[in-house]
């Protein structure tokens, strides 16, 4: 039995399926059941794949001071938690940067916890033996010392990647064992129904823009 337990970076995720409606018309994917997207790899990883877990790493980007997106993104969560998937949230941080036109120093926010909550739980699983393969949802190369690090600890165990929509890197592809895209059509067959019923009879209806 192959134990998978996926890892999913839930922003490189998130503007892959923007670049899908810049690339196609407008095409709104975002409404994403990561659970069933997961499963579906299962028998493409290996004949004897099974789902052990989903964790699902994002943050709240309450500096945009805009409540619909933090209302957006609460209600999604807990859809995805209704699934089985477990979130792992991070924090947008504050940042000053030296404007390119002004030359003055400027605030903005980056989300920079994901990459490393990524590389720690990928060492957790394996050092709990809780899986044999960790499937990581990304294209983010700050993650490669991480799995090159944890393959050299956990020799037996395997790191395979699932690149979202035009995120395939090369890098890290060459330093794991197995590697697959994301296509435009994964995104669509595996949309949650709207609306979504929780299941306490909460209604969570898609969002308009998704």
């Amino acid at each position: 039995m192959n134990r998978i337990i996926f890892l999913v970076d839930g922003f490189n995720l998130y503007h892959s399926t923007r670049d899908i409606g810049g690339d196609f018309g407008g095409l709104r994917v975002k409404w994403l059941n990561i659970h069933s997207l997961c499963r579906s790899f299962l028998p493409l990883i290996s004949k004897d794949a099974r789902l052990e877990h989903i964790y699902y790493f994002s943050a709240y980007a309450f500096h945009l001071n805009d409540p619909d997106v933090i209302l957006r993104h609460k209600n999604y969560i807990k859809c995805l938690e209704e699934t089985g998937i477990t979130p792992e949230l991070g924090r947008f941080k504050p940042k000053e940067i030296e404007c390119p036109h002004c030359n003055k120093q400027i605030q903005r926010y980056e989300e920079k916890e994901t990459d490393v909550a990524i590389g720690v739980k990928l060492f957790e699983v394996f050092h709990k033996n809780e899986c044999d393969t960790a499937a990581l949802m990304t294209g983010d190369t700050d993650l490669a010392p991480a799995i090159r690090a944890t393959k050299h600890i956990f020799p037996n165990k395997s790191i395979i990647f699932l690149f979202p929509y035009k995120r395939k890197n090369s890098e890290l592809a060459q330093i794991v064992s197995a590697s697959f895209k994301l296509h435009k059509d994964s995104y669509l067959r595996h949309q949650f129904p709207n609306p979504v019923i929780l299941s306490d009879g909460t209604q969570i209806q898609k969002p308009t823009s998704w």
